[in-house]
């Protein structure tokens, strides 16, 4: 879809963005302000989640924010009426907290989830939502490239919850006629990620550790295989999909055809940034979640959708590490 095309399907529309202080929340919410859209961020701030204040720098005043918890199902359903989209990006995303708490991402990734959706069939069933969900809940890959009819089975509790969350979506779609469409995300990055710690991405957190002057550890081997999405093109699939019904009741992988192992990405940014990296053994407890190589097949999106990656896996390092090294004392400890 050329952009004129996307200017026309969100001008004037009022869409809330749950997630909106997060990364890729607050990536979504810059283009939309830039189509026109009447934009809504439902955030909660809570630290460990990724929402910052400084990633809606410069569009503050060109967007309405609403600090509240999905939690709070009663706040929602006030903040649902009358909005014509619904980008669904709130929820717990680290594996390992997963592990360690999980009735808090049971809370955050199902309940809250089916909480989400009976306030759009109670209240906005009109409403089109577009879901993000995760490749991890394929977990191990039984074969490669992975495509939406792999076997789903989750290797933590984080994927276990995600994939509860996206069924519940499709469930709705199904039964009530919401127009939900799913996205499994794989990994991505670019600016306005949370990098202070690996809790919602290793790579965020290996770009603070070069800036810093400190060295990258690889877990494992370093030959895991892996494929990485930059946010502006992450963003044009949510965009895409909110905009063609013919995404309703459908399941999109996301994924890019540049493959690289982590021992390639870590030598990729030591060229670009300096520094150096090393191999060491799995610590406890990571080892048994971890999904090996994984890479998506996302030739249904590019087929039913027109989407593919735009923006070259060195080309999207490049911004992000300039990104962060203009702004990074916003998000060192945020």
């Amino acid at each position: 879809m050329l952009a004129p095309e996307l200017e026309s399907a969100f001008r004037g529309r009022r869409v809330l963005v749950t997630g909106g202080l997060g990364f890729i929340g607050s990536c979504l919410a810059r283009e939309l302000v830039e189509l026109g859209a009447d934009v809504l961020l439902v955030d909660s701030l809570v630290p460990e989640y990724g929402g910052n204040l400084a990633n809606v720098a410069g569009i503050e005043d060109a967007v309405r924010i609403n600090v509240s918890d999905v939690r709070d199902e009663h706040s929602f359903r006030h903040l649902i009426r009358g909005q014509d989209v619904l980008f669904n990006l709130a929820g717990q995303t680290s594996h390992l907290d997963s592990m360690h708490e999980p009735f808090t991402d049971l809370e955050i990734n199902v309940r809250s989830q089916l909480s989400i959706l009976e306030a759009c069939r109670r209240h906005n069933p009109e409403v089109k939502v577009v879901f993000a969900s995760t490749r991890q809940i394929y977990g191990r890959p039984q074969y490669l490239p992975v495509d939406e009819a792999h076997p789903i089975v989750p290797v933590d509790v984080n994927g276990i919850n995600k994939t509860a969350g996206e069924w519940y979506h499709l469930l709705y779609g199904r039964v009530y006629g919401l127009r939900v469409s799913v996205l499994r995300l794989t990994n991505t990055y670019g600016p306005r990620m949370r990098v202070r710690d690996a809790r919602q991405t290793f790579l965020g957190h290996w770009l603070r550790l070069l800036l810093a002057g400190e060295e990258l550890e690889i877990f494992g081997d370093g030959e895991q295989r892996r494929d990485f999405n930059y946010v502006d093109d992450a963003v044009r699939a949510f965009l895409l999909a909110a905009a063609r019904e013919e995404a309703n009741g459908e399941v999109y992988n996301l994924g890019d055809e540049a493959v690289v192992s982590l021992r390639e990405l870590a030598e990729l940014l030591v060229e670009l940034a300096g520094g150096s990296y090393r191999i060491v053994p799995f610590p406890p407890g990571r080892e048994a979640i971890d999904i090996g190589d994984y890479y998506g097949d996302f030739s249904k999106i590019r087929a039913a959708l027109g989407w593919e990656p735009r923006v070259a896996l060195r080309d999207g390092l490049e911004h992000a590490l300039a990104f962060y090294r203009q702004n990074g004392e916003l998000y060192w400890d945020g």
